[in-house]
């Protein structure tokens, strides 16, 4: 993997260099939406909750429109909207798998996109099941170290249930069993740490290195697929070449 980035670390580099593309409020609020659905409208109870609303002070979304989310979603306020999650998997150059989130009210017009966007940048759109086997749903934290020791990090994540962590630059990526999510990231937050991300992910169990055009190409797809309104996530097995990721 020497020399390799995988789509997880591009992302994370790709969105503190420009946020990320696309609507990001928009995504926000669906963000905020579900974890209001699923833990309640206080984020001192929902951690998931909370952890949306720190993402969308980070990216620079006004207080009123988080609130705004947050009232919508409890039905405290009017014009809710009910959105589902769909899970699409395809293939992409190379052959990688690939593995996108959405969050709709229109899944017909939501799998039109997506079918259409994997076309158009060379990849194919599978059946229920066909990619999902590769990956692992997993909890994941990302921490930064500001100044920590990052060993110091991950043995306070070890001792509050976590399962395996990272170390990536500046960050430290923390491992969990999906249940110990919430768990594990509240005691690092208390223990001080600044928590940047703390979600489910689909990590892949193996990956596949692309070079070239092909890596261009998957990159491509990849970004492509994460601009669309109402895919939150993209997940793959692909890794990609330091010199391919500054050329997309």
């Amino acid at each position: 993997m020497a020399g390799h980035s995988k789509w997880a670390q591009i992302k994370r580099q790709k969105q503190a260099a420009d946020f990320r593309r696309g609507q990001i409020f928009s995504k926000l609020a669906r963000e905020i939406h579900v974890a209001v659905r699923e833990g309640g409208p206080n984020p001192e109870t929902n951690v998931r909750l909370r952890m949306a609303i720190e993402r969308a002070k980070r990216e620079g979304m006004p207080k009123e429109t988080i609130e705004n989310a947050i009232a919508k979603a409890s039905g405290a306020a009017s014009g809710a909207q009910e959105y589902e999650t769909i899970v699409y998997e395809g293939y992409g150059p190379g052959g990688i798998a690939i593995m996108a989130i959405a969050l709709t009210d229109n899944r017909n017009r939501t799998a039109s996109l997506v079918r259409h966007t994997f076309t158009k940048y060379g990849g194919s759109l599978g059946e229920t099941g066909s990619v999902a086997w590769q990956f692992e749903t997993l909890g994941q934290i990302v921490v930064a170290t500001n100044g920590h020791d990052a060993e110091e990090i991950a043995l306070a994540a070890i001792d509050a249930g976590a399962r395996d962590f990272e170390v990536e630059d500046d960050t430290v990526i923390i491992t969990t069993e999906p249940d110990q999510l919430s768990n594990v990231a509240e005691k690092l937050q208390q223990a001080g740490y600044q928590i940047r991300q703390a979600d489910i992910q689909r990590v892949p169990t193996a990956t596949v290195e692309l070079e070239g055009s092909q890596a261009q190409s998957a990159l491509k797809l990849l970004e492509a697929l994460e601009d669309l309104d109402d895919v939150q996530e993209v997940y793959t097995n692909a890794s990609f070449p330091a010199e391919v990721r500054g050329a997309v």
